[in-house]
């Protein structure tokens, strides 16, 4: 079954001095303010997209690697994945880091690789993001 989830945004200003917010709506997780600043420079207590982009990224990946390795017979004790935008002015997105460390009793680290590589090329969000570069730094802790 398809499941769709919302997010708002809202937006007041010009690019440089303006400042708006994000609002994750089917969660009620929260509100969150956004400006340039927070992200072309330093995020000084707001986010950015790319930041929300980094928190989707490690998620459905996280997700992914945990029922790849389920699959193989091995589910994983913990996955702890960072996921780092890049964001260039006036380029956009230029790449996306995932660093994994993984606890899984009796796998192999080429097993592990093997399988980290699979879920980084197949999460949604993975595909979602098709022609931005994506690297993978996965090891076992």
């Amino acid at each position: 079954m398809a499941t769709t989830r919302m997010a708002t945004a809202h937006w007041e200003g010009s690019l440089f001095e303006g400042q708006g917010r994000v609002s994750l709506d089917s969660s009620g997780l929260g509100t969150y303010e956004v400006t340039w600043p927070s992200r072309a420079e330093e995020p000084n207590g707001r986010t950015s997209p790319e930041e929300l982009i980094a928190a989707a990224h490690a998620a459905c990946f996280n997700m992914a690697l945990s029922n790849g390795l389920a699959k193989a017979g091995s589910p994983p004790d913990a996955l702890d994945t960072t996921a780092e935008v890049t964001f260039q002015p006036g380029q956009g997105i230029t790449g996306i880091v995932l660093r994994v460390r993984g606890r899984v009793p009796g796998m192999s680290a080429e097993d592990f690789q093997e399988q980290a590589q699979t879920a980084k090329e197949n999460c949604p969000v993975s595909k979602a993001l098709t022609g931005t570069s994506i690297t993978l730094d996965a090891s076992l802790a």
